[in-house]
C-alpha cells in the first residue's frame, strides 16, 4: 500500500515507511526556498516520532538560510498564531492530526500563519519536485532559537476576545472533563479552563504521545470520557485530536454527540454576536443550513480542507467557518481550525444561556450523518473510482464541488477521496440514522462492485 499522502492539507505517511528523514529534509528545503530564506516557525504535536522529524526539518531549514523559531510541543493553532504574531514567512507543524499513532505528517503555512491555499501548495510541490532549491554557503546558513511563549500568548488572545466574559464564566462554576489523548492540547486546554474558573478533571493530559485511544475524537472513541463525565457528574466533556485543532463534545448526559454539533453550536453563538457570511465544507451537516437561515446570513460551501475553507472565508469576509469534523475557524484569532478557542466559545455559550449542552442540542433540527470509508491500495485507484462515480451518477445532477455529492430532498450522500488517509470517504445524511445508514451502505456496495 502506498502510504504517502500529499494534499493541500500537507504530507502524511507511516513512520519508517513513507515518512522518513530524507523526505522531510527535502520538503524543508522546498519550504525554505519557498519562504525565501526568511523566518520560519517550527512546532510539533506529542507523537513519539516528532523529535526525529524535527531534526530532519531543522537540517533543511538551516541549509536554506532560514531563521527558525522552535516553539516545541504545541497545538497546530498555537503554532500558527505564533507565526502570525511574529510575521513569519512560513511555518511547519509536525503532526498527523487525527491519524493513528503509526502515522506522522507535516503541515505548511505561509503569509503570517495561514495554511497553504491550493495555488501555494502547487508552487511548493513544484519546487520540491523540480529541485529548484536555494541552498546557502557556510556563511549564510540559518539559525535556531527556542520560544516557550506560544501557549501563554494563545491563551491571552482567547481571553481578550470581546465575547469571552471570564467573570460570568467563573460565576457558573462549571465542571469540565478534558480529554487531550496525551497530545499537544495537554499543554494548553486544562490551563485555559482553569483560568476560566472551571473545575477541571483531566483525562490523557500528559503530552507524551502515548495515545490511550484513537486520536480522532469521534464519538465511538470517547467511551472513557463519557464514563468519567457520568461518574463525576460533569457539566460537559471535551476531547481533542493529537494537535488540538479539533474539538468533540460529550454532553451532561454523558453522551458523545456528533462532531457536527461543534461547528453548529459555535456558529450559532458567533452569529448571535456578529452577523456575516459562514463557510462550511460540502460534507458538513444540513444543520448549518438551519443556522444560516436562523440568522439570515449566506452559507458558502467548499471542498474539504482548511486551506479551501480559509480561502473562501477571506473572499467573502466570513465571520466563522469550519468543518463537520469538530474544526472551527475564528478569524478574530486567525484563519485556521482552533479547538482551543472553540472550547472557550462553547463554555461562554453555556455560561450565557444558563442551559445545559444537551438542551442546546435539542433546539437544533435533528439530522443523522453517517461517515464511513473504504480502504484503497493507492491514490491512482482513488482517482479512478471517483471518475467512475461521476459517470455513474451523472443523470442525478451531482454536486461536484468536492468529489461526487448526490442531493435529495432531505438527504445527501457524498463520495470523495481523502487528503489525509489512503481511503475513499462516503458520508451520508438524512432525517434518521436508519435512512442515512441505508444510503451510505448502498453507495459503498456500488463502489466496492467497481473494485472487483
Amino acid at each position: 500500500m502506498d502510504t504517502l499522502i500529499i494534499s493541500v492539507s500537507g504530507v502524511r505517511g507511516i513512520v519508517g515507511e513513507s515518512f522518513h528523514p530524507s523526505l522531510l529534509t527535502r520538503f524543508a528545503i522546498a519550504l525554505g526556498t519557498f519562504a525565501k530564506s526568511g523566518k520560519v516557525v517550527l512546532g510539533r504535536d506529542s507523537r513519539t516520532s516528532g523529535e526525529m522529524a524535527r531534526h530532519a526539518l531543522l537540517s533543511g531549514l538551516i541549509a536554506t538560510g532560514c531563521e527558525v523559531v522552535d516553539v516545541g510541543i504545541c497545538p497546530t493553532p498555537t503554532i500558527l498564531l505564533r507565526a502570525k504574531n511574529l510575521q513569519a514567512d512560513g511555518s511547519i507543524t509536525i503532526t498527523a492530526s487525527h491519524n493513528p499513532i503509526e502515522w506522522n505528517g507535516i503541515e505548511f503555512a505561509v503569509s503570517c500563519g495561514s495554511l497553504l491555499n491550493p495555488e501555494q501548495s502547487a508552487e511548493l510541490m513544484r519546487i520540491y519536485e523540480s529541485g529548484e532549491d536555494k541552498l546557502m554557503p557556510q556563511d549564510k546558513l540559518g539559525s535556531v532559537k527556542q520560544d516557550d511563549t506560544a501557549v501563554e500568548r494563545h491563551i491571552a488572545k482567547i481571553l481578550s476576545l470581546p465575547y469571552i466574559d471570564v467573570r460570568l464564566i467563573k460565576s457558573r462554576r462549571l465542571k469540565v472533563v478534558i480529554d487531550c489523548c496525551n497530545g499537544a492540547g495537554s499543554v494548553i486546554s486544562p490551563k485555559l479552563l482553569r483560568q476560566l474558573g472551571c473545575e477541571v478533571i483531566e483525562l490523557g493530559c500528559h503530552p507524551n504521545g502515548k495515545f490511550p485511544r484513537h486520536p480522532e475524537p469521534a464519538p465511538e472513541h470517547l467511551s472513557q470520557l463519557c464514563e468519567l463525565v457520568r461518574m463525576r457528574d460533569a457539566d460537559i466533556g471535551f476531547a481533542h485530536d493529537s494537535d488540538a485543532d479539533r474539538l468533540a463534545i460529550v454532553s451532561d448526559k454523558a453522551e458523545a454527540i456528533s462532531n457536527e454539533y461543534t461547528f453548529v453550536l459555535a456558529s450559532d453563538f458567533i452569529l448571535s454576536k456578529q452577523k456575516g457570511p459562514v463557510v462550511a465544507t460540502s460534507s458538513t451537516s444540513m444543520m448549518m443550513d438551519y443556522i444560516a437561515r436562523k440568522w439570515d446570513v449566506p452559507l458558502y460551501r467548499t471542498k474539504v480542507g482548511v486551506g479551501n475553507v480559509v480561502g473562501k472565508m477571506q473572499k467573502v469576509n466570513a465571520v466563522v467557518g469550519g468543518e463537520g469534523t469538530g474544526g472551527v475557524i475564528f478569524p478574530e484569532i486567525h484563519h485556521t481550525t482552533d479547538g482551543i478557542t472553540t472550547l472557550a466559545v462553547i463554555i461562554q455559550q453555556l455560561a450565557e444561556c444558563g442551559a445545559t449542552i444537551s438542551e442546546l442540542v435539542s433546539e437544533i433540527p435533528k439530522y443523522s450523518i453517517i461517515k464511513k470509508k473504504i480502504e484503497i491500495s493507492n491514490q491512482q485507484l482513488a482517482d479512478d473510482l471517483m471518475q467512475k462515480a461521476a459517470q455513474y451518477f451523472a443523470d442525478e445532477n451531482p454536486d461536484l464541488t468536492d468529489g461526487v455529492k448526490i442531493i435529495g430532498k432531505d438527504s445527501w450522500v457524498n463520495i470523495r477521496k481523502s487528503g489525509t488517509e489512503p481511503v475513499i470517504r462516503v458520508f451520508s445524511e438524512a432525517r434518521t440514522t436508519e435512512e442515512a445508514g441505508k444510503l451510505c451502505d448502498s453507495t459503498i456496495k456500488i463502489i466496492q462492485s467497481w473494485m472487483g
